[in-house]
């Protein structure tokens, strides 16, 4: 008969058996998803994180404007991208979808001026040239005041890029050699604009909607004379032979126009929309006329 003590002692003189408990790591076939897993997921953070305001800007004709591809630029930097075109619900104009950058934020504001630079060649303006290879851009002056996503574009860049200024209206019977971008002179120096020419709402004369730059706008007053600068003019005599005056290349390529003011310290400033009539050429007396007038400093 066994001893039951015998088999206590004899167990207790064995050596006690060590477990160890294996942990299970990452099998190296999953480091290589979950690292690149955790470098995607910081690149879409990092995206996300330069995401700006959302916008929509409207233009009569959104043609070569391409989503992914179309920028937005400030100063020639980069701001957003268009993100969608489609049609609006009336179907009458183009839509313009674009996520500016988080850092142009500030530039969604009222008052902000957005177009599109397309190639364009015409008589003495050649604009856009960069945008032969890389399609339509859209540009973009700035707002100041509240923020906004809704915006309606212009169909051509601002008159010099500024955003204030005097805008008037010239009626004559024909624009003669006026086209858009004409250059407006006061003695000789270019001071404007002529932003567009249309018919008159009686259909009876032209309108030629002129910009003046807010520099300038105070040489503008009640009595001022606007005048047709032909693109050159020529004189021939039999003592003082043939005489020619150009005001300038540009002028004598695209037309112009020119006016003067009064000596009269108690002529008015006039507003946006006033209407001035052009005449198709100076009387010797406007030529004389030399106001002065204070002209602020250049920016």
């Amino acid at each position: 008969m066994i001893d039951p003590s015998e088999n206590s002692t004899s167990a207790a003189a064995l050596p006690a058996a060590k477990i160890k408990h294996k942990i299970r790591g990452l099998p190296l076939v999953w480091v290589v998803p979950v690292v690149a897993a955790i470098v995607a997921g910081y690149v879409v953070y990092d995206r996300v994180r330069e995401f700006g305001p959302r916008i929509t800007v409207t233009f009569n004709d959104g043609s070569g404007v391409v989503p992914g591809q179309t920028p937005i630029r400030y100063r020639g930097v980069p701001i957003g991208e268009v993100t969608a075109v489609q049609l609006s619900k009336d179907l009458k104009h183009a839509e313009i979808i674009a996520r500016l950058q988080r850092s142009a934020a500030p530039i969604a504001r009222e008052g902000a001026i957005f177009w599109i630079v397309r190639p364009e060649v015409g008589i003495g303006n050649i604009t856009g040239l960069q945008t032969v290879l890389t399609g339509p851009e859209i540009q973009v002056l700035p707002g100041t005041g509240e923020p906004k996503s809704q915006f309606i574009g212009l169909e051509t860049a601002p008159p010099g890029l500024e955003r204030k200024g005097l805008n008037i209206v010239l009626r004559a019977v024909r624009p003669g050699f006026l086209r858009r971008n004409s250059p407006v002179y006061y003695r000789g120096v270019e001071v404007g604009a002529v932003r567009k020419i249309e018919l008159s709402p009686n259909a009876t004369s032209v309108d030629i909607h002129v910009f003046i730059k807010q520099r300038y706008a105070n040489l503008v007053r009640n009595g001022s004379m606007f005048w047709n600068v032909r693109g050159f003019d020529m004189n021939a005599g039999l003592f003082r032979g043939l005489e020619i005056k150009v005001e300038s290349l540009r002028s004598l390529i695209a037309g112009g126009v020119a006016f003067a003011t009064p000596n009269d310290p108690r002529a008015a400033l006039v507003k946006d929309g006033a209407v001035f009539p052009l005449y198709h050429e100076p009387r010797k007396e406007w030529l004389g006329w030399a106001p002065r007038i204070s002209i602020p400093p250049a920016e």
